[in-house]
C-alpha cells in the first residue's frame, strides 16, 4: 500500500472523505431533523418538511440528498492517489478542478502525523509534509491508517536522508528508534498556564473595570469583561489542549515531538532543519523557573493560530534542564568549552557574564531596565541574542542558518552612538534582533557574522544528512547517527579544520 518498486500510485482510506467532510452530514440532519425531532412533543405530531410534504416525502429527500452526499464521498476518495517516489511524494485530488502537489524529498523539512479526535475513533491519521518552498502544508494525506501513516512517514525520512532500502522489502522499512528527553507533566501544563501572561491580562482587565465601575458608578462596565473572560478561557484550553501529554525525543530521523488532549499530533523535524531557536520567560513563570521554547522552520511560517504556534513549539513549559537538554538536540555542537556558563547567562544573567556584549554604559537611557539585558555573544556554531527584563528572552542563530543581515540606527541610536542588528532567518516566532550595541561594534558584527555564515554554510553538510561528502554513493551505508549527548555534557574538541572563534 505504501510504496513498491513500481512506485504505483495508491489511495488513502475509504472513508477518508466522511472523517474530513463528516460535518456536512451533521449540518444536513440538523436542518432536517430539528423540527421533526420537536413535532415529537408537540400536539400536532411530527412535522414533515418545509412546503407542506408528508414525513414519507421528508425521510426520502433526506436519504437522498445523504446518497448524493456519500457518492461525492466515493467519487472524492477515487480520484485522490498519492506516489512515493526516490525523490518525490506526489498527491493528486479533485474531480472537476484537479490538483497535482508534489514534495522534493531532499527538501522535506518536518513531516507530522495528525489524528483529529473523529480520526482517532477509525484508527485513522493524517501526514502533513512540510518542505522549504512553501508557506503552508505542502503535502496533506488525509487519511491513513495509523500504523501506515507512520510507515509511509519512515519510508520519507529515510529516503530524504539518502537510506537504501532492502531491494527485495522495499516497503519494510521501520520506524527508528527514538530515545526520550523532555516529557512535561500534566500539573506543569496547568500552572504555566494559570502563570502565563493570559492570566496578567485577566486581573489587570478585571481591575480596570472594577476601578471604572467605582469610579463612575455604573453597572455597564461589567459586560465589558466578557470578551476578555472568554478570550482567556480559549488560551488556557489552548495551552492544555496543546500541552498535554507533551513529549520530546531523539531519534536518527530528528526531532520527535508529540502532544495534544483531543487532536494528537505527532511531528518529525529532521536535522538541521531548525532555521532559530527562541527561549522567552514571563514574569511569573520566574517564580518557578520555566522556560517556553519556540522554533522557526521552513515551511511551518509565522502562523498567529494556536495550530501553528504549538507546531513551532519545541518545549511549552520546562525547566532550565530541560532547556539545555533541547538546544542540545537543536544545536549538538554548542561552539564553546563552557556550554552551561554561555547559555545560562543569556538566559538569566546580564552585563558581561558568559561572553555577552551588551548595551554601552552612554547610552543607558535608551533603556533603563534593559541596557544590561540586550546583548549578543557569538561561539564557533552560533549567534545567541539576549533581550527583555520583564518577559526574558534568547534567540539561538545557527550560523549557516543566516539567511540576511540588515543595520538599523534611528535618530536617537545616532545620538549615542549605537545600533541594532536584525537577523532574518525564515518566518516564525522567534524574530532575532540585536538592540542597542555599540555602532562600531555592530557594524563590524554584521561583516563577521556574514562571513561565518557564509563559512558554515560551505562546511555543512548535504540535503540528505545520513550522507558524507567525502564517502562515494555506492559505499555510503544506510547507518543511522548515534544519539546527541545532552548540553550538559562536556564539549567535544574542535576539529583542526575548524577556524578559531573570531573576536569581535
Amino acid at each position: 500500500m505504501i510504496s513498491n518498486p513500481d512506485d504505483a500510485w495508491s489511495r488513502v482510506h475509504i472513508i477518508s472523505p466522511l472523517v474530513r467532510g463528516w460535518i456536512a452530514l451533521a449540518a444536513i440532519g440538523f436542518f432536517f431533523g430539528r423540527d421533526w425531532f420537536e413535532g415529537l412533543f408537540s400536539d400536532e405530531g411530527p412535522a414533515g418538511v418545509p412546503g407542506g410534504l408528508g414525513t414519507g416525502w421528508a425521510v426520502a429527500i433526506v436519504l437522498g440528498v445523504v446518497a448524493l452526499i456519500v457518492l461525492a464521498f466515493l467519487v472524492s476518495w477515487y480520484f485522490t492517489r498519492y506516489q512515493v517516489t526516490e525523490e518525490h511524494v506526489r498527491v493528486n485530488t479533485g474531480v472537476l478542478f484537479r490538483q497535482n502537489r508534489q514534495a522534493r524529498l531532499d527538501r522535506v523539512q518536518a513531516i507530522d502525523v495528525v489524528q483529529p479526535f473523529l480520526a482517532r475513533l477509525f484508527g485513522l491519521a493524517e501526514l502533513k509534509f512540510e518542505v522549504a518552498d512553501a508557506g503552508e502544508s505542502a503535502v496533506r494525506l488525509a487519511f491513513l491508517k495509523l500504523a501506515d501513516a507512520h510507515r509511509l512517514r519512515a519510508t520519507i525520512l529515510a529516503r530524504a536522508a539518502g537510506v537504501r532500502p532492502d531491494p527485495e522489502h522495499p516497503d519494510q522499512i521501520q520506524e527508528a528508534p527514538e530515545h526520550e528527553v523532555v516529557a512535561v507533566p500534566v500539573s506543569r501544563v496547568i500552572g504555566g498556564a494559570l502563570l502565563s501572561g493570559t492570566t496578567v491580562l485577566l486581573v489587570a482587565g478585571a481591575v480596570v473595570v472594577v476601578v471604572i465601575t467605582a469610579v463612575f458608578r455604573t453597572p455597564f462596565a461589567v459586560p465589558t469583561l466578557i470578551p476578555v473572560v472568554l478570550g482567556v478561557v480559549g488560551a488556557y484550553w489552548s495551552a492544555l489542549n496543546t500541552g498535554y501529554n507533551f513529549r520530546a525525543a531523539l531519534s536518527p530521523d530528528g526531532i520527535r515531538v508529540r502532544y495534544g488532549l483531543l487532536d494528537t499530533r505527532s511531528q518529525t523535524v529532521p536535522p538541521g532543519r531548525v532555521q532559530a531557536l527562541g527561549i522567552v520567560q514571563s514574569p511569573l513563570w520566574r517564580l518557578k523557573g520555566w522556560y517556553k521554547i519556540t522554533v522557526n522552520v521552513a515551511g511551518y511560517g509565522a502562523a498567529a493560530s494556536s495550530e501553528g504556534q504549538a507546531r513551532a513549539t519545541l518545549l511549552p513549559v520546562g525547566t532550565r534542564e530541560e532547556v539545555l537538554r533541547i538546544l542540545a538536540l537543536v544545536l549538538p555542537d554548542p561552539g564553546t568549552d563552557d556550554p552551561i556558563r554561555v547559555f545560562t547567562a543569556g538566559l538569566e544573567s546580564g552585563g558581561s557574564a558568559g561572553g555577552f556584549t551588551t548595551t554601552p554604559r552612554r547610552a543607558r537611557l535608551l533603556g533603563l531596565l534593559s541596557w544590561k539585558r540586550n546583548g549578543f555573544a557569538v561561539t564557533r556554531t552560533a549567534l545567541l541574542i539576549r533581550s527583555g527584563v520583564l518577559w526574558r528572552a534568547l534567540a539561538v542563530v545557527p550560523h549557516e542558518r543566516t539567511q540576511s543581515l540588515s543595520l538599523h540606527q534611528g535618530p536617537l541610536d545616532r545620538r549615542f552612538r549605537v545600533a541594532g542588528l536584525q537577523v532574518q532567518t525564515t518566518p516564525g516566532p522567534v524574530a532575532p534582533r540585536i538592540r542597542q550595541v555599540d555602532e562600531t561594534l555592530a557594524r563590524e558584527l554584521f561583516h563577521s557574522q556574514a562571513r561565518r555564515a557564509a563559512e558554515a554554510r560551505r562546511r555543512s553538510g548535504p540535503e540528505q544528512w545520513l550522507m558524507t561528502q567525502d564517502t562515494p554513493p555506492s559505499d555510503r551505508p544506510p547507518s543511522r547517527p548515534p544519539i546527541s549527548q545532552p548540553i550538559s555534557q562536556p564539549a567535544e574538541p574542535a576539529r583542526k579544520d575548524t577556524p578559531p572563534h573570531e573576536q569581535l
